[in-house]
């Protein structure tokens, strides 16, 4: 039992001790100084992708049709835009993107191909852009329904 209060009251007087520094004062002037302009240099000299539009819609589509769509954009921000991925939410819709990097003031597109084999009904598929936009990621939807085929 006098284990147990020994070690008490060794924590207790730890944790007094420990937490009387103020971290605020740990923290480097300069280096705050630097976050925040290069914090304010990448919210106003990043680019920015400008789309026409950021969704399509097929309409009605039979089942196995594959169809095809292009998003025009546009970097309309102060240094080049990268995409460095482009990712689908299903296999069956395929994004192809530029993989050089889009200058300011230059147009581009993301062509989109969707495969509507085995997908009947209402469908909305998503393409997610990463880039180094100051979002970091853009979205692009697809849509359409797909007539089942007939058995």
């Amino acid at each position: 039992m006098n284990k147990k209060y020994l070690i008490l009251i060794a924590l207790i007087g730890v944790l007094s001790f420990s937490c009387k520094e103020d971290p605020a004062s740990k923290v480097n002037k300069n280096n705050l100084e630097l976050a925040k302009k290069r914090d304010n240099d990448l919210k106003y000299n990043s680019p920015v992708m400008k789309f026409e539009v950021t969704e399509h819609d097929f309409g009605n589509i039979d089942e196995g049709d594959v169809v095809e769509t292009v998003f025009k954009f546009k970097n309309t921000g102060k240094s080049e835009l990268i995409i460095s991925k482009a990712k689908a939410s299903c296999g069956c819709t395929i994004p192809q993107w530029p993989k050089k990097p889009v200058m300011p003031g230059e147009e581009s597109e993301i062509k989109v191909k969707f495969n509507s084999r085995g997908k009947p009904n209402k469908q909305q598929k998503q393409i997610t852009l990463t880039t180094n936009t100051t979002k970091g990621k853009e979205i692009l939807i697809i849509k359409a329904f797909v007539n089942p085929m007939k058995k």
